[in-house]
């Protein structure tokens, strides 16, 4: 892969910058999934990429997530303040800077909030293409009603029929409004408590909240079903409870990142649910063919994410390279 020339003078002199909207016009969620099986396929290894560093501040916590490649290099610098949606604000915020490889000049500017709204649904639909049933419509239980919540709804429908959508999320006035959104999509939705009968009927449910405890009791996922699971990257916070874990094919962007940060897995763990090697495959073994993908499971699949900064580098060189006109092969 060649980098398009990097833009003259310093620093800042004639550098790019994306906001949310461009961003979204420049990539979908199913090609931002597409740059990701192809840096996987180009052979980055996810379990070599330098963990997230994260300091508090009076304000929540500042992340610090670089990557780099042979042709690009970048980093995010995202800030999390949960006391930013009772102002009206953003939960995550920040900024990505994307860099030449070789030279590391700047390349271009994007808006890190958007960045992690588009690349986290991409990650999530990468695995369902690999996961989910195919051949018939799903029946979906989202919990969630923010931008993530929003972001993995559109990328599960890029890669799978829904048959129907049921929103379950702390506020009621979000859950109607993403239900409403659901429906402008084409797909039958309603808001939903859920409810044993809800999570029992589902096909795929998604977790897309900031959720500390589990959201729903894991023995009554139907076997077969898949589970995502996005919201937290702290070891002592989860969505999905020990239950499910235990019976669940667990799969992962990295075993090293998610025996760090996953909560999800780490709680099961130190319970003495689980062991370390309860991880199914990774997400570059299912890309890769080393794992096979599941036919007919008879347990439910969990993929549980936590966030990676090689993601944030292949959506911002593909956002990059579409603005420049670059095709992802050249």
């Amino acid at each position: 892969m060649t980098a398009p020339p990097a833009p003259a003078g310093g620093a800042g002199a004639g550098l790019p910058q994306f906001g949310a909207g461009e961003m979204a016009r420049l990539l979908t969620p199913a090609r931002a999934a597409d740059a990701l099986a192809d840096a996987l396929r180009a052979g980055l290894d996810p379990e070599a990429c330098p963990q997230r560093t994260g300091v508090a501040v009076p304000g929540g916590e500042l992340l610090l997530m670089p990557a780099a490649t042979a042709a690009y290099a970048g980093v995010k610098i995202a800030g999390v303040a949960p006391g930013n949606p009772a102002r009206g604000l953003p939960r995550i915020t920040g900024s990505y800077l994307l860099l030449d490889g070789p030279t590391l000049r700047p390349l271009a500017l994007l808006d890190g909030a958007a960045l992690t709204a588009l690349r986290t649904p991409a990650v999530s639909a990468l695995a369902l293409r690999y996961l989910a049933p195919a051949g018939r419509p799903l029946r979906v239980l989202l919990f969630g009603s923010g931008p993530q919540a929003y972001g993995h709804l559109e990328a599960a429908l890029a890669v799978r029929e829904a048959a129907a959508v049921v929103v379950v999320a702390r506020r009621a006035e979000g859950a109607r409004k993403l239900a409403a959104h659901a429906r402008t999509l084409g797909v039958a939705a309603r808001t939903g408590t859920g409810s044993a009968e809800e999570v029992a009927g589902a096909d795929l449910i998604l977790c897309c909240t900031t959720a500390r405890e589990p959201l729903f009791d894991g023995r009554q996922v139907a076997p077969g079903a898949v589970v995502v699971a996005v919201g937290s990257h702290e070891p002592d916070a989860r969505e999905t409870d020990t239950a499910l874990v235990r019976r669940a094919a667990v799969y992962v962007e990295s075993r090293a990142a998610a025996l760090r940060e996953a909560g999800d897995l780490l709680v099961p763990e130190a319970e003495g649910a689980i062991g370390p090697g309860h991880i199914s495959a990774t997400l570059a073994d299912l890309v890769a063919g080393r794992h096979p993908r599941p036919v007919r499971p008879s347990r439910p699949q969990l993929f549980k994410s936590v966030g990676m900064a090689w993601e944030d580098l292949a959506v911002a060189v593909a956002i990059y390279r579409s603005a420049a006109g670059v095709s992802s092969e050249t």
